[in-house]
C-alpha cells in the first residue's frame, strides 16, 4: 500500500443539507463543481443527488495525486466557499469524506 501522495487519489464526499436548505445547497454545489473540475490534477469531479432523497449529495472525485487534492482543498476560493457550504449542510465536511482504494481482480 502506498502513502497516496504520488498516486491516484479517489474519494467520495457525502453531505446532507439542513432541512429547508436542500435547493440552496444543490444550486451552490452546481456552481462550485465547475471551478473544481478545472483545478490542476483533477481527473473527475462529479456531483450527484441521491435518487429519492432530496438534499443528500455525493461527490465522486479522482485526482492525479494527494498533493493535487490538497491544493484543491487549499485553493483561495475555498476560504469563501466553505463557510457558505457549512451554513447549508448538516455536520462537518470532514465527516463525509471517504477515501477509496482502487483494486482489480488478478484475472
Amino acid at each position: 500500500m502506498s502513502d497516496g501522495h504520488n498516486t491516484l487519489t479517489v474519494l467520495l464526499w457525502e453531505a446532507s443539507a439542513k432541512h429547508g436548505r436542500e435547493a440552496d445547497m444543490k444550486a451552490f454545489m452546481s456552481k462550485a463543481v465547475t471551478a473544481s473540475r478545472h483545478d490542476e490534477g483533477c481527473i473527475d469531479y462529479e456531483a450527484h443527488e441521491v435518487a429519492g432523497q432530496p438534499g443528500k449529495f455525493v461527490i465522486y472525485e479522482r485526482w492525479v495525486s494527494r498533493e493535487a487534492l490538497e491544493a484543491h482543498l487549499h485553493a483561495p476560493r475555498m476560504a469563501e466557499l466553505v463557510p457558505q457550504l457549512l451554513e447549508m449542510m448538516d455536520g462537518t465536511i470532514e465527516a463525509g469524506i471517504r477515501f477509496l482504494e482502487p483494486f482489480r481482480p488478478a484475472n
